[in-house]
């Protein structure tokens, strides 16, 4: 494997932007590829940092494509970014035009912790078109539904990001897997969440508004918090949940 970072213009952020990427340096490309979402106080290089994600990529042809996402929740802010639109269709045509990835949706998904969990959600729920599987870990699944609660932004912030009225706009997920059935282009879903973890009543309501919809997903919980020692685990079963979606094979 090979980690580089990659510089690029944004047109849709209107700003120079970083992104690391983990590349295989064995299969025979294009390759299919995983974007990897951080949460709200870290920035693209925390899962190369805190996890062993290029040990368990090693012998996948997968590339992972970790971006900055700011605290944006990477989605269309009212005041600011449209991150949605920058990570959900900017990035992946830039990526695919300077590496050797594979321009289709069933080669593309998406996963993150925390905000980032609520991150992939929003794009692969957003853009259905876009995104084959999407997986959240202690995800702030509610964040763009309901006014702030426990681990979300200060109110002020909160409110350039999701507006005053969130429920039932773009920023809800809720909302977007209710479109997404509706219009027959679910992606495949996984979630799961820490017993310990202050996100865990969230991860549950959502799972039971998707169970009540009848949109098919994976739901888990596991013993553990809102930590590394926890993320740095089952990020394992996320890889091996999309790999299937995409039916990759191991390397040799």
């Amino acid at each position: 494997m090979a980690i580089c970072e990659f510089h690029w213009g944004s047109a849709v952020l209107g700003k120079q932007v970083t992104t690391r990427l983990i590349l295989p340096e064995r299969g025979k490309p294009p390759f299919a590829v995983f974007y990897l979402l951080h949460g709200l106080s870290d920035d693209y290089t925390i899962w190369s940092r805190r996890t062993r994600i290029e040990m368990y990529v090693a012998n996948l042809p997968l590339i992972v494509v970790m971006p900055n996402g700011d605290r944006g929740y990477y989605t269309d802010n009212e005041r600011g970014p449209a991150y949605a639109r920058a990570f959900a269709e900017e990035l992946p045509t830039v990526i695919e035009r300077n590496f050797p990835a594979r321009p289709s949706r069933s080669s593309r998904c998406v996963g993150g912790l925390s905000m980032g969990g609520y991150g992939a959600l929003r794009l692969a729920l957003g853009y259905p078109d876009r995104f084959c599987s999407a997986t959240s870990h202690s995800g702030a699944l509610l964040a763009g539904r309901s006014l702030p609660r426990k681990g979300d932004l200060h109110p002020d912030e909160f409110r350039l990001v999701f507006g005053t009225r969130p429920a039932g706009s773009s920023h809800d997920l809720i909302e977007l897997a209710r479109r997404c059935k509706a219009g027959g282009n679910l992606p495949r879903l996984r979630i799961d969440c820490g017993t310990e973890d202050f996100l865990l009543e969230q991860n549950r309501g959502f799972h039971d508004r998707l169970s009540e919809m009848k949109i098919p997903h994976e739901y888990e919980e596991f013993p553990g918090t809102h930590s590394w020692d926890y993320w740095d685990l089952h990020v394992r079963e996320a890889i091996a949940f999309h790999v299937r979606e995409m039916k990759l094979k191991a390397l040799p």
